[in-house]
């Protein structure tokens, strides 16, 4: 099929794109700005178009030839979000229509029904999907719950933590939107529930997640009110979500957000072993995180972080310390003396986790602390072709504990792994040159 997928810079978007595609369909993206995908993996294999929905501009172009449509396009907060997404969903459907766009299909949560409606009141035949909590690394809902207990060992508990929900995990979310372009013949017309397996309240999740992430439970102080704006304003001070994004989460869980039916089962039917449960979900988005393989991330930034921990937007959760010298010798003579460091690092409670060849060598820290730490090795040339030796300590803290920890140690890594780094490069066999100016180097 020829598919159009809008907010393909998105959490979900960019996630579904690259399945559209191993599907076996056409994929082009409507985005505000080509930039932003200039760099995705799969950026060559689908055609990009610029446009904007609120606006209504670039959609007869984006539209022209498009089979199925996704609309995947959400308002990121603020006070009128809701009116920018009723505006941009009918400047949509219009477009969709005056196209001859076979099939809509959108994604929608508790705050977006009335954005559905229109889809389903156009003349273009619709497929609507309504989720509440999505979970899976790098999602706002997941980031959410993830901070909230990692970083709070006591916290108030508004009314709406006490909300039921069900979520759901984001690869049975993305299942049914591949399915969506083929399963559902031009007829149906109509919205879907979906959700996983469990129906929880908003603070259970939170002592599955800790359970989960091997953390002690959460202490939670019921109280009988707070408003969704007051709560925003809070989780926008003590997580990385700011408060635009946290008021719609917040928003949607005011409201009980459980499945009135479980229609789609007749169109895409369940897996064999069943959707995905919340625990198997929250271990598969830690261990995304653990291996910093994030797809995507709900601010639209792509991680690019090699280590096992947290990519740089994930709210400084990962400590680190970094340095860069500038070696008046071989790569092959770095490489030497890393593989001597780590040697001897390897004596002390270290151990070798990766190794590419004369590039880089990851250890993990296997002694008892509240965290992981990770330290890497690199032996690096940079653009005018100079050797460098890079370091870089890691540090992911386990709850409260963990950040105390790092705080009280700091000044003595700062100190340990500056005699590391000065070592390494005085066992280089040449004379050395340490810098701290010239351009930041690159690793090879």
């Amino acid at each position: 099929m020829r598919c159009l997928v809008t907010g393909a810079t998105g959490y979900v978007g960019g996630r579904l794109v690259p399945r559209l595609l191993a599907a076996g369909h056409e994929v082009r993206c409507l985005t505000r700005d080509a930039r932003r995908l200039r760099d995705v993996p799969w950026a060559r294999r689908v055609e990009i178009t610029e446009g904007d929905v609120l606006e209504d501009t670039g959609l007869p172009d984006a539209l022209r030839g498009v089979e199925v449509a996704y609309y995947l396009v959400h308002a990121q907060g603020g006070e009128d979000f809701e009116d920018a997404d009723r505006l941009s969903a009918l400047n949509f459907a219009i477009a969709a229509e005056a196209a001859g766009v076979d099939r809509i299909v959108h994604l929608g949560g508790p705050l977006l029904r009335e954005v559905g409606d229109i889809f389903l009141r156009c003349a273009v035949p619709a497929t609507v999907f309504r989720a509440g909590l999505i979970i899976g690394s790098g999602s706002a809902s997941f980031e959410l719950l993830r901070h909230l207990a990692e970083r709070h060992p006591a916290m108030l508990a508004p009314a709406w933590m006490r909300t039921r929900v069900q979520p759901i995990a984001i690869r049975d979310v993305l299942r049914y939107l591949v399915s969506a372009a083929t399963v559902f013949p031009p007829p149906v017309n109509r919205a879907f529930d979906i959700g996983g397996p469990d129906v929880r309240t908003f603070d259970e999740l939170l002592q599955g997640y800790s359970r989960i992430a091997g953390l002690p439970r959460r202490v939670l102080v019921p109280v009988a009110a707070a408003a969704p704006a007051l709560s925003s304003h809070w989780i926008g001070l003590v997580t990385p979500l700011p408060g635009r994004v946290a008021r719609p989460l917040v928003g949607g869980l005011c409201r009980a957000a459980v499945c009135a039916e479980h229609d789609i089962a007749g169109y895409v039917p369940d897996p064999h072993d069943g959707l995905t449960g919340f625990d198997a979900a929250v271990r598969l988005a830690l261990r995304r995180i653990r291996d910093a393989d994030v797809e995507t991330h709900w601010s639209g930034a792509a991680p690019s972080d090699p280590l096992p921990s947290d990519p740089r937007w994930s709210g400084a959760t990962a400590y680190r310390d970094e340095r860069a010298h500038y070696v008046d010798g071989t790569p092959q003579g770095l490489w030497l003396a890393i593989e001597d460091t780590v040697d001897a690092a390897h004596r002390h409670t270290w151990a070798v986790e990766q190794v590419v060849p004369e590039e880089v060598v990851r250890l993990r820290l296997q002694r008892r602390i509240p965290g992981q730490a990770w330290l890497e090795l690199w032996c690096a040339v940079d653009e005018e072709d100079r050797t460098v030796y890079e370091q870089r300590v890691v540090f992911r803290p386990q709850g409260l504990a963990g950040h105390l920890y790092w705080r009280a140690v700091a000044p003595l890594h700062r100190w340990v792994f500056g005699r590391m780094a000065t070592a390494v490069v005085r066992r280089v066999p040449a004379p050395v040159a340490a810098s701290s100016r010239g351009s930041r180097p690159r690793r090879g």
